[in-house]
């Protein structure tokens, strides 16, 4: 969108996304923008049968209006699925706010346009920190809204236990595919190692892994490779490393057939949304008898420890415990792929299915973002 708005009236908004792949029978899709905070963002809410729809809010700079749409399309689906496998009581959802020039506007206020944005949805969607968003900014959405989960006075950051869980499905995979209940010596490539890569990395160096990092900011490598003794790669050469695990820990799509053809790795496991480019990835995968670690699956620790806000608030243990569950999750979908040999995406998926059905309508909607005055208040009930 390079610092431009959705260009497209409502109609032709409603036409472009119903036409896209990655409509998948969504419920709704909002788009609102105001100029005075510098916002402008979608939320896609894809299913709410299980429960409101749960996904964090992305900050990022896209490169067209397709690319934005696209993205939230395809993470507010994956949420659905992830929230569904992980028997949440949550549908799916996910925003994206596009990045504005801060020098230009100001971050708190922005936020909390985007608060208000949220609050049009009247609890369908409740939002949480993503890429690009952190716990200051969820600070400020709550002052306009309550459908907020992940805030520093309660479950707090979730990159940690996204991280674990992350952890806990690489064992899971070695003791499969390498028969080790050991990941001393396991060599992984770690690909982004922002704030879930790095504590990835932390854990997978306690246990005595080989780490080869990747990512663009040089900082982040040069912290690994401090504390980690991480041998550094370029992103461009990363893929045609020999290792034991590719852990994909920054954006989505990296697996594509080019990419994969380049890996000379026994496992996928790693904590981004939407690694394969297409579904027909998995089967490429599958293919090459490389073990994959269904990306929703995997990296669900960030929505389990969120989920523990709810009945009765958030505990630190009940957290760690259901965290825990990923790993013998994926030992059953690993489990039931083999026997009825078929990807372990396709298995992951019908399991999914199996917890949620498909809404009859849908809308997509562009919204007058409502002013402070008229905003609900922060303080009024939310219906769930």
């Amino acid at each position: 969108m390079k610092q431009q708005g959705l260009s497209l009236p409502q109609g032709e908004l409603s036409a472009l996304v119903r036409s896209m792949p990655d409509f998948d029978g969504h419920e709704e899709l909002v788009y609102t923008e105001d100029p005075a905070s510098g916002l402008r963002a979608l939320i896609a809410v894809h299913n709410t049968f299980r429960g409101p729809g749960v996904g964090g809010t992305r900050l990022w700079t896209y490169q067209d209006e397709r690319a934005a749409l696209t993205d939230v399309l395809r993470l507010s689906r994956g949420m659905t699925y992830k929230n569904a496998v992980s028997e949440l009581p949550f549908g799916g959802g996910k925003a994206v706010i596009l990045a504005p020039d801060f020098s230009k506007f100001s971050r708190p206020e922005l936020m909390r346009a985007f608060g208000r944005m949220v609050s049009l949805l009247d609890g369908r969607y409740y939002t949480a920190e993503d890429v690009g968003t952190s716990c200051a900014d969820m600070d400020d959405i709550r002052r306009e809204t309550q459908c907020i989960f992940g805030l520093r006075d309660t479950s707090g950051d979730p990159s940690p236990h996204t991280a674990r869980g992350v952890f806990l499905g690489i064992e899971a995979c070695v003791a499969k595919r390498l028969h080790s209940d050991s990941l001393e010596g396991v060599r992984v490539l770690v690909e982004g190692v922002g704030n879930v890569g790095y504590h990835l990395c932390k854990s997978l160096h306690a246990r005595g892994a080989k780490l080869v990092v990747s990512d663009i900011r040089p900082d982040a490598l040069a912290r690994c490779a401090q504390e980690f003794g991480a041998e550094v790669s370029s992103p461009t050469e990363l893929y045609d490393l020999e290792a034991d695990v590719y852990a994909p820990c920054a954006l989505g799509a990296t697996l594509t057939p080019r990419t994969l053809e380049r890996l000379k790795v026994s496992i996928i496991a790693g904590a981004a949304n939407n690694q394969l480019a297409t579904e027909d990835v998995a089967g490429l995968i599958r293919e090459r008898d490389i073990l994959y670690a269904p990306d929703y699956v995997i990296n669900a620790g960030g929505i389990v420890n969120i989920a523990c806000e709810m009945n009765g608030g958030y505990c630190p243990d009940r957290a760690q415990q259901e965290v825990s569950k990923i790993k013998p999750r994926l030992i059953d979908i690993f489990t039931r792929a083999e026997a009825r040999n078929l990807s372990t995406l396709t298995v992951a998926n019908e399991l999914a299915r199996e917890r949620f059905q498909a809404a009859g309508d849908s809308s997509v909607r562009v919204a007058s973002l409502p002013t402070r005055a008229d905003a609900r208040s922060p303080l009024d009930p939310v219906g769930a």
